[in-house]
């Protein structure tokens, strides 16, 4: 259940038991094989002046790897996370995934609405629907948050300590993080010995806000040739591009 009374007041929600163990440990080998894949496509899953070391696993372009990623994108849950939040009209603006090894560095802070829009940021127009394929925890890397950062609007707003201000989501594996694009946050350091940290990042925005990605570029046409006419409504892929809806343009009186 979607707490989004909670969503409101912190700038987060946790819904836990959003997969099954055993589709859990599914979509965990379908992500496990995508990074050989993205590999050998010559797409890098470690990104220098990105990801701090190589044990920061990053992979993009989800949707064009494995078919469990257009399902999870499109998800029931995740629609109902993102129509509650951002309004029936929206767009899928990135899917990508973070996996955090043994070892693994924190990267810089940030907020993801910040990355596509200058601000003010007066509302919530961008939300992280974030699946946990793991226990998420703070040894393992957790994500790490400054309480209450939805609510500034500015950069200069921002503290000076941010750093220190800043606490773990912790969540159990199956269960989804839902995310205000305002929050600022940073992966977290996994120093543990053995227990990796993998999520899945799937980032929607209002329909005014130029996508992170541009998929027309990105997808291939068997993808393209696959997907649903919603689908490629919410990517984009259409003509109108990041047009609102008929119903959504005001008329003339």
């Amino acid at each position: 259940m979607i707490d989004l009374k909670k969503f409101a007041q912190e700038g987060y929600c946790v819904i836990t038991n959003a997969l099954s163990r055993e589709k859990t440990r599914s979509v965990r080998g379908a992500l496990w094989a995508s990074v050989e894949e993205s590999n050998r496509r010559g797409s890098p899953t470690t990104i220098p002046g990105l990801d701090p070391n190589a044990a920061n696993v990053r992979v993009f372009n989800l949707l064009d790897l494995d078919p469990v990623f257009v399902e999870l994108i499109q998800h029931p849950l995740a629609l109902e996370c993102v129509v509650k939040t951002l309004g029936d009209d929206f767009l899928i603006s990135n899917f990508t995934a973070n996996i955090a090894l043994p070892g693994s560095g924190s990267m810089a802070v940030h907020s993801d609405l910040s990355a596509v829009f200058p601000g003010p940021w007066l509302q919530c127009w961008s939300v992280n629907v974030i699946w946990c394929l793991d226990d998420v925890y703070e040894e393992n890397g957790a994500t790490r948050y400054m309480p209450g950062s939805h609510a500034v609007k500015t950069v200069d707003e921002l503290p000076e300590n941010m750093l220190e201000m800043m606490v773990p989501f912790e969540a159990p594996q199956g269960s989804v993080i839902l995310m205000d694009g305002r929050l600022w946050h940073t992966s977290g350091a996994n120093s543990t010995e053995k227990a990796e940290r993998a999520l899945l990042f799937g980032y929607y925005t209002v329909p005014f806000l130029r996508p992170q990605v541009n998929w027309n570029v990105l997808l291939s046409e068997p993808t393209k040739s696959q997907i649903s006419e919603q689908m490629q409504h919410w990517l984009g892929l259409g003509p109108s591009a990041n047009i609102a809806s008929a119903e959504f343009v005001a008329k003339p009186r």
